[in-house]
């Protein structure tokens, strides 16, 4: 059965500074998401993640290619209608619950600032009992809703990031790094939530983390992301026990494993991005094994393929 692409991505490009001083964040990135998964894109500190869910979102905006939502571009300057729709139906949660959460005002408007901008007639007894639910949907007490962020803990802040988006009943929500400043006993509290959330709304997720155990616990699919490029896609767990890609598989040598022998014993493999040899033949997508996707160039693909069945 052919599955709903909610949203595309196609030949995305993000350039920040001018002339002399531009860098080009996001090259030539491309994958689709489907309605109801939970698509991971992973990859270290300055891989273009983040800027990639950012342009999503349009609080950056993108140099080249193409964002479709729902078939519709939404990227660029598009009609006052499919704003307002985008607004509701894609939300946010940041990595930082300190810094995303505005400190002066009171948990309540945090939580109804987007309704209280989109739905412009609601009443005030709407609004609290939606901002009571969303607090209960996310194991807060709706008394909770009169307090400022401070006084809250760095999982209930979070909680609250997390509240925010969800009173907007969005069918999409892009995940950045939800949980990597959190407490590691806070943690699977938040992807249980998270996760249970998906199975009760059928919300669509991007989940961006550097953490390749997180996506593990979490994702359908996987996108490895370095320097603004996608090197690696796949099922998670075809990509986690079959990584192709050198990068891919140095991020694999750095999750920790529960044994202490095997992880004293383990070897970390590093990344040399100068292994590859371009200057003939340039890289492609290439499918080494089934709907796993890599971007290699005729030499490589070989090597690696046989690499693989040794």
């Amino acid at each position: 059965m052919e599955r709903e692409v909610l949203l595309e991505v196609k030949d995305l490009e993000v350039t920040f500074g001018e002339r002399k001083k531009k860098f080009k964040a996001v090259k030539k990135v491309n994958f689709k998401i489907y309605k109801g998964e939970t698509f991971g894109l992973v990859g270290e500190s300055g891989s273009g993640k983040t800027t990639i869910g950012r342009a999503i979102m349009r609080i950056v905006p993108s140099a080249g290619g193409e964002i479709l939502y729902k078939g519709d571009k939404i990227n660029g300057k598009i009609p006052p209608a499919l704003d307002r729709k985008v607004i509701k139906e894609i939300q946010m949660i940041f990595q930082d619950p300190q810094a995303s959460l505005n400190e002066r005002a009171k948990v309540d408007y945090i939580i109804s600032e987007g309704l209280l901008n989109i739905e412009k007639g609601i009443s005030e007894a709407d609004r609290k009992a939606r901002v009571e639910q969303a607090l209960l949907d996310v194991g807060l007490l709706p008394e909770f809703s009169s307090r400022f962020p401070h006084e809250f803990s760095g999982g209930q802040r979070q909680r609250i990031g997390i509240a925010r988006a969800l009173i907007m009943n969005p069918e999409f929500i892009i995940a950045d790094e939800p949980i990597s400043a959190l407490d590691v006993s806070i943690r699977a509290q938040v992807l249980n939530l998270l996760s249970d959330m998906q199975k009760k709304r059928q919300i669509t997720y991007l989940f961006i983390a550097h953490d390749l155990s997180v996506m593990r616990f979490i994702t359908d699919r996987i996108g490895v992301i370095h320097k603004g490029r996608i090197v690696e896609m796949g099922e998670t767990e075809e990509l986690i026990t079959h990584g192709i890609h050198p990068y891919t598989r140095a991020l694999l040598s750095a999750i920790p494993m529960p044994d202490p022998r095997h992880e004293r014993e383990k070897k970390l493999l590093v990344y040399d991005p100068d292994m590859h040899d371009y200057s003939v033949e340039q890289p492609e997508w290439v499918e080494m094994r089934p709907d796993h996707f890599v971007l290699a160039n005729r030499k490589e693909a070989e090597a690696w393929g046989n690499q693989g069945r040794s």
